[in-house]
């Protein structure tokens, strides 16, 4: 079989996905099970790989579906808790004083506490929180739905405390391939791990630090009375400003502390830098901007929800440190989860899992739900039934709640992990060939050779555009941009990381994100208006990513120390 005809029925089910969600617009419940199945088929007849090998692969994705699952279920159920106990509220109410100009509200409504919420909970919760609490204080609905989407660029690689990283990357490469390379070489797993964490975050500071402004600037064009871009720049200082309180840090902590960490520490630093410094003006323009009267606005500017917010009431209901309180808690018992052995080492105590499944050697897996984000996250709701006198019930509502946003997640991941861990496992077979995303690769490189890392990061963004997830699109292409790598001996780790920044922001035009915050403010039917805006700064990110990337090959060489 030629290299070419590997790569095309390789790609066929990354193919096939496109053509069911996005062309032939079906629910990603009705279009993986198809995928999976005809992945499965191709596994077997084109690649002969054993039954007994694709069921075992099945097995090995439904163990790390339990995994995702809990730490989505831990993120969403922290969310809901505070909902009900009214901390939301009362940390929204603490945003809307701070200054009236509407691109300083916009930054630091949107761009910090909406990348602490991305941090905490991901899974898109906030443009769906952030686009409310913007219309709310007199944001037009299709501006605040654009403004949230634009949220889900730089913090999405570590959003629900690094979950994209932890599993998508994590299980997106063939882990138990490359354990045995980076212990030959003095190396391990875990530091490999961290070298792709840091050039993530590296990756995403330079870029990201402009988004803030990209925000305003469009802000001001689409939406002023002006239709003005210079009105977005006049802010320009303060909008850096902002950009760089959240990825300096931001960056320090993906290097030093580790994937679970960046955009939630990032937010909460950049928050208590900027926040009091708004408040006196720092960096202001003499004139703060608003919207036209209300009554100017175009009809498709408008949801079909209005909000009344209490703030009187929120403000009366709790303290903004009781509020705070359990997102913090999350902070430092996370990194004391990371950084103490003895803690690490109690938690990981309690582990399930199969080794050799069905007798495969190297297909194993295991979950360890105190050590995952999600039983950190789960013990956090527990406490908050405490801390903000909850009643009982509230927090039974709350787990209603997440427990459907979790069927609904868990369907899809039922098949999709399967079909990803097919695809890296098909490497052992009875035709001789090379695991699938290997053909791919080499198919990739022959074709673009040393230019290709100026794509990485859009192969990353389609990626995320049609499975609308930062972590699925680094489970399905993890690997593929490994093998890219070693086909044109570069830097391994450099590709994949490029993968997952492109992936995150990938997510700004993943369309179940725009349709479930369109839907907080009922704008439900008017996506296009939004995709078509929040693909100006897609292009811009996975374009400058790209460069980066291509630059830090070609010019600095850069190479994968650990593998030798």
């Amino acid at each position: 079989m030629s290299i070419t005809l590997q790569a095309l029925l390789a790609f066929m089910p990354i193919a096939l996905s496109a053509i069911l969600l996005i062309g032939l617009h079906w629910p990603a419940k009705k279009a993986m099970p198809v995928v999976y199945t005809v992945t499965a088929a191709i596994a077997f007849f084109a690649w002969e790989m054993s039954f007994n090998r694709i069921v075992a692969s099945s097995i090995q994705g439904l163990m790390i579906t339990i995994a995702v699952l809990w730490i989505i279920f831990g993120a969403i159920m922290l969310l809901n808790t505070l909902q009900h106990s009214g901390a939301i509220l009362r940390i929204r109410a603490g945003f809307t004083n701070i200054s009236p100009d509407r691109r300083v509200q916009a930054i630091i409504i949107a761009w910090l506490f909406g990348c602490f919420i991305e941090g905490a909970s991901g899974f898109g919760t906030p443009a769906a929180i952030a686009a409310p609490l913007l219309v709310a204080i007199g944001f037009p609905a299709v501006s605040a739905v654009m403004i949230g989407m634009m949220i889900q660029s730089t913090p999405v690689s570590f959003g629900a405390v690094g979950t994209p990283i932890i599993i998508g990357v994590s299980s997106g490469l063939d882990k138990s391939n490359l354990t045995e390379q980076l212990i030959a070489n003095g190396s391990s797993w875990e530091q490999f791990l961290r070298l792709i964490t840091s050039e993530v975050a590296i990756g995403h500071a330079i870029v990201g630090t402009l988004m803030p402004l990209f925000m305003v600037v469009m802000l001001t064009r689409f939406f002023g009375q002006n239709k003005s871009w210079k009105e977005g720049f006049e802010i320009a200082p303060f909008a850096i400003f902002a950009g760089l309180a959240f990825t300096v840090p931001y960056a320090l902590t993906g290097v030093f502390l580790g994937p679970e960490f960046p955009s939630l520490i990032g937010a909460l630093v950049g928050m208590a830098i900027v926040v009091p410094l708004a408040k006196r003006g720092f960096l202001m323009p003499k004139k703060a901007w608003d919207f036209a009267p209300k009554e100017q606005w175009p009809a498709h500017w408008l949801g079909k929800i209005s909000f009344k917010q209490d703030n009187n009431q929120a403000k009366k209901s709790m303290s903004l440190t009781r509020a705070w309180l359990p997102y913090l808690l999350v902070a430092i018992i996370l990194v004391l989860s990371r950084v103490s052995t003895e803690f690490k080492a109690l938690l990981k105590s309690l582990s399930f899992g199969f080794s050799n499944i069905l007798g495969e050697v190297g297909i194993s897996a295991s979950v360890q739900p105190l050590y995952l984000p999600g039983g950190i996250l789960f013990f956090v709701c527990i406490l908050t039934l405490f801390l903000h006198q909850m009643k009982f019930k509230q927090v039974v509502d709350a787990a209603k709640q997440s427990t459907t946003t979790l069927v609904g997640a868990g369907f899809v991941l039922i098949f999709t992990i399967p079909m990803v861990r097919i695809l890296i496992n098909s490497g052992v077979n009875g035709a001789d060939l090379a695991a699938m995303p290997v053909a791919m690769a080499s198919f990739v490189a022959q074709t673009f050779g040393n230019l290709y890392p100026l794509f990485a990061p859009s192969i990353g963004a389609l990626g995320a555009f049609i499975a609308g997830s930062n972590t699925v699109s680094n489970m399905m292409l993890s690997q593929f941009q490994f093998e890219v790598a070693n086909a044109l001996s570069v830097s391994g780790a450099l590709l994949v990381a490029l993968q997952a920044i492109g992936a995150a922001a990938g997510n700004m035009i993943a369309i179940h994100n725009v349709v479930a915050a369109s839907a907080t403010v009922g704008l439900l039917g008017q996506e296009g208006r939004t995709l078509r805006k929040t693909i100006l700064p897609t292009i811009y990110y996975v374009v400058a990513v790209g460069v980066i990337g291509l630059i830090a090959i070609n010019v600095f060489n850069l190479s994968d120390p650990l593998l030798g």
